[in-house]
């Protein structure tokens, strides 16, 4: 059984690492995007699809961190806080409607992310409702 648990040390270790490492590479490659689409002719300005790919990376980034936060938890106490896996979640959907592009879906699709959000939102506040110190 210790052998077991040195072994899942070793695993969960190795992922935070290598999510640190794609954090922080991506992040790099996020500052680089935000300059080259600065100096980009006309230079200073931004398009709309510029705006969209630089906050959908900046999400992405988020995600990952996010990620990170619930593997270093995991490290540590032994458990999953499921409200990072559904902040993640959140900013996840939330990426995904960002950059949606709303003439390739149906109404019922989006009828479906909007049922999905809720569901993820109310879920949410639950266990953090839950976890609040009860005041007298």
């Amino acid at each position: 059984m210790e052998t077991l648990r040195f072994f899942e040390r070793i695993v969960i270790t190795a992922l935070i690492v290598m999510m640190a490492l794609v954090v922080l590479i991506s992040t790099i490659e996020l500052g680089f995007i935000i300059i080259i689409d600065i100096f980009k002719p006309p230079a200073y300005w931004l398009g709309i699809d510029q705006l969209f790919e630089i906050f959908g990376f900046f999400l992405l980034l988020l995600i990952g961190v996010e990620l990170l936060e619930t593997i270093k938890a995991y490290l540590t106490d032994k458990v999953v806080h499921s409200e990072i896996v559904l902040e993640v979640a959140l900013i996840a959907i939330a990426r995904k409607v960002i950059t949606l592009d709303l003439k390739a879906y149906n109404s019922l699709t989006l009828v479906g992310i909007a049922a999905l959000i809720i569901s993820i939102a109310i879920a949410y506040y639950l266990i953090k409702r839950c976890y609040l110190p009860k005041q007298s």
